[in-house]
C-alpha cells in the first residue's frame, strides 16, 4: 500500500507515516489513519500542504505535530513547548527567596489551585485570555479573590515574557471581572463596650494583658504576636510597629504593607496592658506576649485563637475572629471624634480614603451645630458686602427720582 515517492507510506494497519524535508533535515511523523486509499489520498494533500507552508515560511513545527518529540528541535522558544504546570512550579520555586514566608504560602495557594489545575495542561506559549476567562467563569469567587488569582498569573508570565520565553503576557493591561452586587459594607463587626467589658472580665494574666493591648491599640494579630520589649518608647508613650509573624513564616518578617511600619501612641488602657505584663515577659527582654500554655512566644497569628475562642465562649459573646478588635479599636476612635488621618496612621494605611469607606459610619456627621462656625465666619462678610439701603430707614440717603 506505499506510494512510492509520494512521501507518504502505510506504516501500520492504524497508521500512516508521511516524510518531508525541513531546516535541512528529514522529517518522518505518523497520522493516526488506517492505511486505505481515500485516507492516503489525505495524507498526501496534508503533506503537499505542509511543503507549501515550508515554501512560504509559515509552517510552525509544534502546531502541526503538538505531540512529536521532533517539534522540540525547531521551537522558536521555550515556552512554545513547555507546560504551564511546569513552569509556574520552576517559578513559584525561584520566588521563594524573593517573597515573605506568607505572601509566598498564597501565591503557592494560588498556583496549586485553580492555576495548575485548570491551566496547568497547556502549552505556555499557547496560552491565551480566553483561556483565563474560561478559569474565572468557573471559579466561585469575588471580584478580589479573581484579581489575586490573576495578579500571581500575570507576575508569572510577565517573568515568563522577561526571560523570552513567550511573545507577549497576555495579561499585561488587561483583567478579568464580573458584574458585582454593591456591598452595602465591608467585614466590620466591633465589639460594643459591653462586650468588651465581659471579655476582659473572663480574662486573666497574660490573655487579659494580651486582649486589652488589642483592643486599645488596633494592630493586626501578626503584628501583635511580633512585639518586643525593644519596640516600647515609654518616654515618648508610642510602640513602634516594624514587624510581623504568621504561622507559615519561621520567624517574624516585615509589616504588611510600607506604610504598616509605625509608631502607635500608648493610649491609657494599652498602657495598663504592658505594665501588668511586664510580670510575665519582661525579664526575658524579647517578645511581649506569650502563649500562656506554654509560657513561649506565639508561633504565628493562627494559635492565638487556642486562648480567644474559649474567652467568647465564656463571657458569653458572640464569636468574631479576633481581626476585629482592630475594627473595634478604629470604631472607637471615630466614634469619639478623633481625626480620621490621625486613625488611619496609627493602623497603618497610607492614607485616610480606606478608612473613611470602611468605617464611615463611626464618624460623626450629624452633630448639631456642624456647619455653623462656617456660618458665623463667612456670611456676616457675605451680608456686608450685599447689604442694600432700606427705603424704610430715614437716615439712609434716598433715590433721587430721574
Amino acid at each position: 500500500m506505499g506510494r512510492n515517492g509520494s512521501g507518504v507510506i502505510a506504516i501500520s494497519e492504524t497508521s500512516i507515516e508521511i516524510t518531508f524535508a525541513y531546516r535541512g533535515q528529514r522529517c518522518r511523523e505518523r497520522i493516526k489513519l488506517k492505511p486505505t486509499a481515500p485516507n492516503l489520498k489525505r495524507a498526501e494533500r496534508h503533506r503537499a500542504a505542509i511543503l507549501d507552508a515550508i515554501e512560504k515560511g509559515t509552517f510552525n513545527y509544534s502546531e502541526t505535530f503538538p505531540d512529536s518529540p521532533r517539534r522540540l528541535l525547531f521551537i522558536e522558544r521555550q515556552g512554545d513547548a513547555l507546560k504551564v504546570a511546569a513552569y509556574l512550579d520552576a517559578w513559584l520555586d525561584r520566588q521563594e527567596k524573593h517573597l515573605k514566608s506568607s505572601t509566598w504560602d498564597d501565591y503557592r495557594k494560588i498556583v496549586n489551585n485553580p492555576l495548575v489545575p485548570k491551566l496547568g495542561g497547556l502549552i505556555l506559549a499557547d496560552l491565551k485570555r480566553t483561556h483565563v476567562r474560561e478559569m474565572c467563569d468557573g471559579i466561585d469567587a469575588s471580584n478580589k479573590r479573581l484579581a489575586n488569582v490573576q495578579s500571581v498569573l500575570r507576575s508569572a508570565l510577565q517573568a515568563a515574557f522577561d526571560d523570552e520565553l513567550i511573545e507577549a503576557n497576555i495579561l499585561h493591561r488587561w483583567t478579568y471581572s464580573r458584574k458585582e452586587a454593591v456591598k452595602e459594607e465591608d467585614d466590620v463587626d466591633p465589639f460594643t463596650q459591653a462586650e468588651q467589658t465581659a471579655i476582659l472580665e473572663k480574662c486573666t494574666g497574660q490573655t487579659r494583658n494580651t486582649f486589652k493591648f488589642y483592643f486599645w491599640t488596633g494592630i493586626r494579630p501578626s503584628e501583635l504576636v511580633a512585639l518586643r520589649w525593644g519596640d516600647i518608647d515609654w518616654l515618648r508613650g508610642v510602640v513602634v510597629i516594624q514587624r510581623a509573624r504568621t504561622q507559615v513564616a519561621k520567624e517574624a518578617e516585615g509589616t504588611k504593607t510600607k506604610a504598616g511600619r509605625r509608631e502607635v501612641k500608648l493610649l491609657a488602657p494599652a498602657l495598663e496592658a504592658l505594665i501588668d505584663q511586664k510580670a510575665y515577659t519582661y525579664l526575658k527582654g524579647e517578645e511581649i506576649f506569650n502563649n500562656p500554655r506554654t509560657e513561649l512566644p506565639w508561633k504565628g497569628d493562627q494559635p492565638i485563637r487556642q486562648a480567644w475562642t474559649p474567652i467568647l465562649k465564656l463571657a458569653k459573646v458572640r464569636y468574631r475572629r479576633p481581626y476585629q478588635t482592630r475594627h473595634t479599636y478604629a470604631s472607637m476612635m471615630l466614634s469619639a471624634g478623633e481625626h480620621p488621618m490621625w486613625v488611619a496612621q496609627q493602623m497603618g494605611h497610607k492614607d485616610w480614603t480606606m478608612i473613611a469607606r470602611i468605617y464611615g459610619k463611626w464618624m460623626p456627621s450629624v452633630e448639631p451645630e456642624a456647619g455653623n462656625k462656617a456660618v458665623a465666619a463667612f456670611t456676616e462678610k457675605l451680608a456686608n458686602k450685599l447689604a442694600l439701603p432700606s427705603p424704610s430707614d430715614p437716615n439712609q440717603p434716598q433715590k433721587k427720582a430721574s
